[in-house]
């Protein structure tokens, strides 16, 4: 008491306590608390550096003077700890340095090959344990690439034991797939046999499905299926002898095996949905075995797969034909909103997919069953539209626009492609009858799709499934009539307006592209039934144009052909001739009359000739007046069958 009374005496006096004299400790603020444990926390590597310091003559340590100094003294350290941590570092270093010699390009085979032998020389019984690493990966792929097979098959034998182990790792596995490139028929199948059981699981790491789908990609029939039958069930991938039947399609091996269906099922859904959860969905080997799986999943299985795929993911999908496949059953089998939701995802990349030798076949799918063309005219045409000049010119491009003009024609697709878009998934085709009697409630019927692959002799299985109450329906196609949809994708979206404006300005470059020169013919005629009829303005301007090109005086000492001439252009004018009156009148009236002699000998007589074979009687006593006289002094020949048209 005593002592608090003597303090309360000198505080009231207004006297502060000496800081020399006193023993109390302020307490320390958090700002300075935080800042004495920077100075510690920044004390620590110093000192770590300072142990490493060069010392002088004096035994004293020397501080690095200039910033060069600092720098290699940094570097010192950083190998030091690199050392200790890496039991090949040393080693490392030396292939390093080897490296950025061999890998030159103006250097002599001789000097490579020596440079390539050293290296492996020093590599030989730690080539397993280096490969993995950042820098030795990179040495192993020159030497892969440019050594000897002597040399090659050393190395191909020193990472066999540990094939599987690399395929797993992030640089070792750039190694694995050159390996492969440069590998002998036996080494790949060596390498096939030792994937064998751990297919399934390389399929689900991000970085094993590479080497898989490399395997995939080289490998002969036997060894792709092979790689595939594993995936199946339990029973392909216990026993090898099982895996070598000569069935390839899902369903003849489970008849020929007699494997029970839902065990079957089970199996690949077990394998399949980790795959698509973690979205490792670009290889072919994935998307041939989504197509097998959905031949025999049920209905809600099918479902989800379609639910699951029906958005971005699907643009990494459709640049194989399987994948494109399955982007078709999305759009066939998808309902309204994850068909939205698959358009959308194509956003950005409509061009990309329209050059794509796969990927045009899903905007050929989506013009043939969408019925939400605000949605498409939006997304897909307003893309299409700002590159017209270039896919109309390109063999794969030009598809999707054939499919608005002419749908389904034989002549722009193949038998392939036309069953393609016949396909699919037997399980999800279920019609909905409705009673008059209930309404309330309404009955699914057994319905059984065969749909039949004519490339691949692949036909779906007919199986009878149930509706279940709970489960809703998918759709099956569009509702809207096919007239309706094209008129609304092609006359409201304003793309056959944009279509005949740059068909005018390139009629030239069309008429002689081997590709471009089907567009402007599908376009001048008005299309598949007359649907572009009502823009005959637009049409007529086309038609001048066309005629403008062909009016040319003929040049004898230019190297460019003649449009009459040439091979490509002559017949596509032929072609209009025959079938487009409108167009024969202008080209005549233009270009033609009073110039047949001219144009009566080569190609051009052909074109000279069509007016008189030519359905249209006005068109053929058009030309009649002239061209008889060219007839009977047998300077124009003419064919023996007249007024023949030509069959689409």
């Amino acid at each position: 008491m005593a002592a608090n009374d003597f303090h309360k005496r000198k505080r009231a006096a207004g006297s502060k306590p000496d800081p020399e004299k006193t023993h109390i400790k302020k307490p320390k603020s958090p700002a300075s608390s935080n800042k004495s444990f920077e100075k510690s926390s920044k004390s620590e590597p110093a000192a770590k550096f300072n142990k490493f310091q060069k010392s002088g003559d004096n035994g004293e340590k020397s501080v690095p003077k200039t910033k060069k100094e600092a720098r290699i003294l940094a570097k010192e350290l950083a190998d030091a700890r690199k050392k200790k941590r890496k039991q090949h570092f040393s080693l490392e270093q030396e292939l390093a340095s080897l490296w950025e010699k061999m890998r030159c390009r103006n250097i002599s085979k001789e000097d490579r090959s020596k440079w390539i032998t050293e290296a492996i020389k020093k590599m030989k019984g730690k080539i397993p344990e280096i490969a993995g690493s950042h820098v030795s990966s990179r040495v192993l792929q020159t030497c892969a690439k440019y050594c000897s097979e002597e040399e090659r098959n050393a190395v191909f034998e020193e990472l066999k034991p540990q094939f599987l182990t690399l395929a797993r790792n992030t640089y070792a596995v750039h190694l694995i797939t050159k390996m492969l490139d440069n590998a002998t028929k036996k080494q790949l199948a060596d390498f096939i046999s030792t994937l064998r059981g751990h297919v399934a699981s390389l399929l689900r790491h991000m970085v094993g499905s590479v080497v898989v789908e490399h395997a995939y990609s080289l490998g002969n029939a036997a060894q792709k299926q092979a790689l595939l039958v594993e995936l199946y069930s339990t029973e392909l991938q216990l026993f090898k002898d099982l895996g070598t039947l000569k069935e390839r399609r899902l369903v003849d091996i489970i008849s020929k095996l007699q494997l029970q269906k839902a065990s079957v099922s089970r199996h690949m859904t077990s394998v399949v949905q980790p795959i698509l959860e973690k979205g490792i969905v670009d290889h072919s080997i994935i998307h041939r075995l989504l197509m097998e799986y959905v031949t025999i999943a049920d209905q809600s299985s099918a479902a989800e797969v379609i639910q699951q795929l029906s958005g971005p993911l699907l643009v990494r999908m459709i640049h194989t034909k399987d994948g494109s496949r399955i982007g078709m059953l999305c759009v066939k089998h998808g309902n309204a909103k994850e068909r939205k939701k698959l358009i959308k995802g194509l956003k950005d990349h409509v061009s990309k997919i329209a050059h794509d030798r796969f990927g045009n076949m899903l905007l050929v799918c989506i013009f043939s069953h969408v019925d939400d063309t605000k949605l498409v005219s939006k997304v897909v045409i307003r893309e299409l539209k700002a590159v017209l000049k270039e896919i109309i010119m390109d063999k794969d491009g030009r598809r999707p626009l054939l499919q608005l003009l002419h749908p389904n024609c034989p002549r722009y697709l193949s038998p392939d492609d036309l069953a393609s878009l016949d396909l699919s998934i037997s399980s999800l085709c279920t019609k909905v009858e409705t009673s008059s009697e209930l309404t309330e409630q309404n009955k699914a019927s057994d319905i059984v799709q065969a749909d039949e692959d004519k490339s691949n002799s692949e036909e779906l299985t007919a199986n009878k499934h149930s509706s279940s109450s709970e489960m809703p329906l998918l759709g099956e196609g569009g509702k809207k009539d096919p007239v309706l949809r094209r008129r609304e994708l092609l006359i409201d979206s304003g793309l056959a307006e944009s279509l005949i404006d740059v068909c005018g300005e390139m009629a030239g470059e069309l008429l002689v592209s081997r590709f471009g020169k089907e567009v402007l013919y599908e376009v001048a005629t008005g299309g598949s039934d007359g649907i572009l009829n009502d823009l005959d303005e637009k049409l007529n301007t086309l038609y001048e144009a066309v005629a403008t090109l062909v009016a040319k005086p003929k040049s004898e000492g230019s190297e460019e052909e003649h449009l009459l001439e040439n091979f490509h252009s002559s017949r596509t004018i032929r072609k209009l001739i025959l079938d487009c009156p409108n167009f024969a009148t202008v080209l005549w009236e233009n270009a033609l009359e009073g110039k047949c002699e001219m144009w009566a000998q080569g190609h051009s007589c052909k074109v000279v000739t069509a007016f008189l074979e030519s359905s249209d009687s006005s068109i053929r006593e058009l030309a009649t007046e002239e061209l008889q006289p060219l007839i009977d002094a047998g300077t124009l020949k003419v064919p023996d069958t007249k007024h023949s048209v030509e069959a689409d």
